[in-house]
Parts: C-alpha cells; sequence; structure tokens
C-alpha cells in the first residue's frame, strides 16, 4: 500500500511539474497571440497565394515572423521570471539568436528570453544593498546593457547553431510524419493531454513553432489545427446533450456554445472526467479528423486562439476552408458516435458516483503530493479582500468564473475584489483561489497562504451559491 502511494504521490508530483513548465512556455506565447493573428491575418490576405494578393503589403509577413514575433516571446519570458527588466534583456538576448537564424526562431526565444530574464535577476541580488548611493540608475541601466550586449552576441554565435539544428530536425522529423500518414495517430497522445490541461502546453509549446516554421514555407500547415480542432470535444458534448441525464443533459447545451463558438476547450474536460472511458470518443475524433486533415491538405495560415471555428475559419487560406471543415465535422461526427454509447449506458446515479469516486482519489493524491501545504476548500473566518479564478493559461474558463462570481457578490451586497489569472502567476496577496482540481497543486504553491476553492466546473452556479452562503454565514 505504501509503494504504491509512494509511485501515485511520484507521478503526481511529476504531471504537475510538467503542466508547470507547459503553462510556463505558454505564459511566453498566449500574451502574444494577438500578434500572431494579426501577422496571421496579413499573410492570409496578402502573401502571392492570399485572398487579396498585394506584393507591396506582402513586405510585411516576414520581418513580423522573423524579427517581432520572437522578440515579444523573448521579452514576455524575460518578463515572466523578471518583470520589464527582466524582458528588455530577455528581448536583447532574443534579438541575437533571432538575426542570426534562417529560420523563425520560436523555441531559441522560449530559451534566452527566460535566461536572460534570470540572469539580470540574479545579478541585481548579488548587488543588493552594495551600490553606493546616487549609483542606482547607472549600475541599474550599464549592468542590463552589458549583460544582454553579452548574452546577444553568445546566441549570435554559438547558441544559434545549436538552435537551428534542433529545430530544422524537428520539422524535418514533423514532415516524416505526415509524409508516412502516421501523423493522424498523433491524436493518442494529444487528446488525453489536453483533459489533463496540458492543452497550452501542446499547441502553444509543440505545435504552434513547428506550425509557423511550415507555414513559412508552404503558407499553411496542418500543426495548427491538431490540438485546435474543436470537433471532437463537441462530439462528446453532443452526445450528453442528446442521450445524458441530469445535471449533465442539462449544462451540455450551454457548454457547446461556450466550446465550439467561444473557444474554451476546457468546458468539456470535466464530462469526460465524470465518465474517463470517454477519453476513447475524443482520440477517435482526434484521428479521423487529423486522417481527413491529411487526405485534404488541409492547413491553418496560423495558430487559431482559441480553438473556436470562427477563429478556425478566420485563420484557414484561400481555397482551404472546405477542407478544413470537412475534417472537424468528421471528428464531430467520429467522437459523438463513440461517445454516444457510453453515454447512453451511464445512469445518472453511476454518473455522479464516479465523478465522486475520481474526484475522491484526486484529491487523495493532491493532498499526498502537497508537501506539507493543505489544500483545502474551507472559506476563511475573516471576509476575503481579492478572490482570484486561476486556469492553465489564465485567459478562458477562469474569466467566465470570475464574471459569475462577481454578479452573485453583487447581488448579495458583498464588495469583494474578483480577479482572473494564469495558475503560474496568482497575486501574491490572494485570498481565496478558485481552480481546478487538477491545477490545484501548482496553485498552493504560487500561493501559500491562499485558501485553494477547488471546482470541477467554472460554470457551475450552486458552487458559488454555496461559497456567499459561507461568508454570509461567518
Amino acid at each position: 500500500m505504501e509503494k504504491n502511494m509512494a509511485l501515485a504521490n511520484k507521478g503526481g508530483t511529476a504531471k504537475a511539474k510538467l503542466q508547470k513548465l507547459g503553462g510556463f512556455l505558454a505564459g511566453m506565447v498566449l500574451p502574444n497571440i494577438g500578434a500572431f493573428i494579426a501577422w496571421g491575418l496579413i499573410t492570409a490576405f496578402f502573401i502571392p497565394t492570399g485572398w487579396t494578393p498585394n506584393a507591396n503589403l506582402n513586405k510585411l509577413v516576414s520581418p513580423m515572423i522573423t524579427y517581432l514575433l520572437p522578440i515579444l516571446i523573448g521579452y514576455t519570458g524575460g518578463k515572466l521570471i523578471y518583470d520589464v527588466r527582466g524582458g528588455v534583456v530577455g528581448a536583447i538576448a532574443t534579438a541575437g539568436i533571432v538575426i542570426g537564424s534562417s529560420i523563425p526562431m520560436f523555441l531559441g526565444a522560449m530559451i534566452m528570453g527566460p535566461l536572460g530574464g534570470y540572469l539580470i535577476k540574479k545579478f541585481d541580488e548579488v548587488v543588493d544593498g552594495k551600490i553606493p548611493t546616487g549609483f542606482e540608475m547607472l549600475v541599474n541601466n550599464f549592468s542590463a546593457g552589458i549583460l544582454g550586449a553579452i548574452l546577444a552576441i553568445i546566441a549570435f554565435l554559438f547558441i544559434d547553431p545549436v538552435v537551428t539544428g534542433v529545430s530544422t530536425g524537428l520539422g524535418a522529423a514533423a514532415q516524416w510524419v505526415t509524409a508516412k500518414g502516421i501523423l493522424p495517430l498523433i491524436a493518442i497522445f494529444i487528446e488525453p493531454g489536453k483533459v489533463l490541461f496540458l492543452n497550452n502546453a501542446i499547441n502553444h509549446g509543440i505545435l504552434s513553432p513547428l506550425g509557423i516554421q511550415q507555414a513559412k514555407e508552404v503558407g499553411k500547415s496542418i500543426f495548427f489545427l491538431l490540438e485546435t480542432d474543436p470537433g471532437p470535444g463537441l462530439g462528446v458534448l453532443m452526445a450528453y446533450w442528446i442521450f445524458g441525464k441530469g445535471t449533465a443533459k442539462q449544462s451540455a447545451p450551454g457548454a457547446v456554445i461556450i466550446h465550439f463558438f467561444g473557444g474554451i476547450h476546457e468546458i468539456y474536460f470535466p464530462y469526460i472526467l465524470m465518465n474517463p472511458i470517454l477519453v476513447l470518443a475524443v482520440i477517435g475524433g482526434g484521428i479521423a479528423a487529423d486522417a481527413t486533415f491529411v487526405l485534404t491538405k488541409a492547413g491553418l495560415v496560423a495558430t487559431p486562439s482559441p480553438g473556436s471555428i470562427i477563429a478556425e475559419i478566420a485563420m484557414s487560406p484561400k481555397g482551404g476552408l472546405l477542407p478544413v471543415l470537412t475534417g472537424i465535422a468528421v471528428g464531430a461526427v467520429v467522437s459523438f458516435l463513440i461517445a454516444s454509447v457510453f453515454v447512453r449506458r451511464a445512469s445518472e446515479e453511476s454518473m455522479s458516483e464516479e465523478n465522486m469516486n475520481f474526484a475522491k482519489s484526486m484529491v487523495s493524491n493532491l493532498k499526498a503530493q502537497s508537501k506539507g501545504q493543505a489544500v483545502t476548500s474551507d472559506i476563511p473566518a475573516a471576509e476575503p479582500k481579492l478572490i482570484v479564478f486561476a486556469c492553465d493559461a489564465g485567459m478562458g474558463s477562469s474569466a467566465m468564473g470570475e464574471s459569475i462570481l462577481k454578479k452573485k457578490l453583487k447581488d448579495a451586497g458583498l464588495n469583494i475584489s474578483v480577479k482572473h489569472s494564469a495558475v503560474n502567476q496568482i497575486p501574491k496577496d490572494a485570498d481565496i483561489v478558485f481552480t481546478q482540481e487538477s491545477l490545484a497543486e501548482r496553485a498552493s504553491q504560487v500561493a501559500p497562504t491562499a485558501q485553494i476553492v477547488k471546482v470541477n466546473n467554472f460554470l457551475d452556479g450552486k458552487v458559488y451559491d454555496e461559497f456567499i452562503s459561507s461568508l454570509k454565514k461567518k
């Protein structure tokens, strides 16, 4: 028993570390999605094969993908480590690896940006309290400039060839997998990974850099479709809508709208966790969709974020919309057919029991992994000043939860500040953090003094009603 518990704890901690790394990688990309979409739209319209070819405006495409986007990522990576000062040094370091490369250096930016932020942070810690009065600005400016220059030179001369080789190798491997026709099998890893809240790490940390490199060469890429495809999740939600029972059936229609049109894929994860065998449905749907994408040579010009059908359409190249929509539809139908078998078999009671058992096992594992930090759902005795909703990226489901609770607090006459954020960036002064169960351990590490309230579904108003009721009683 103890051996099994140790193995479970080790596995859970490894997953939390992987989620943390993935969340950090995604945190460098997500704030810059607007820039990626801008580049994607310019590419879709003005390249020679675009919707409205324009040789003059086409000059924007290459500099943006070669310089602007990687440097933005490098700045954001450094800023995550050490605020604006870290961002500036990270951007300088990234410039060195970008200027010396012949390919879009997104992988290099994800290395040099955080490295620059980390090193300037360590320098400031070493000299803290040792700078003579009146020389602070001089030392701060020159230290950032000198360190940035050194990192840029090192990146230009030594790191760039290594990262270029790795990026080229990954691109060649991706093309080989595609050429051999085995790319659809990647859904076996992507779909379960999404349900484990590794979706942003998979998309923005792995697939997007590969897709951008391919898009620069051929004008589109299938890699932008593999994780963002809303079809498999739509199939599961439709099965619950038609064949489900109780709360799952009642909430499915709203979830369909939020998932398919809003692009918030996290909304369907609890429906799979209620009945884990449904992961076979999204895997089957993912394989079918990806096979269709391969056969029809589908691709997008840039990553659609969030993964909404609207964004998928907007990022489709000229003449390439039908293959994209066909693949999404095939994935949804196959996922629906598989999910329907399992959803029809399950009674309302059995689904609730499975969900409860799953929740209990997750709570047990997370408590064992918390390294002595209590993860609890109790409400503090004093009225909180700041409540934070935290999801992996801090953009989708957490924002919806924030909106719902704000309205309920206002109706209840309670004046409490409510915000949303990525789980890696929870404010230190947060009193209460609402987050998914799989992210609770990370939330407790980032905000050790906060109470962690674990929720399966950020749209479940009953959770907030109980929370407000507890506040009023205290």
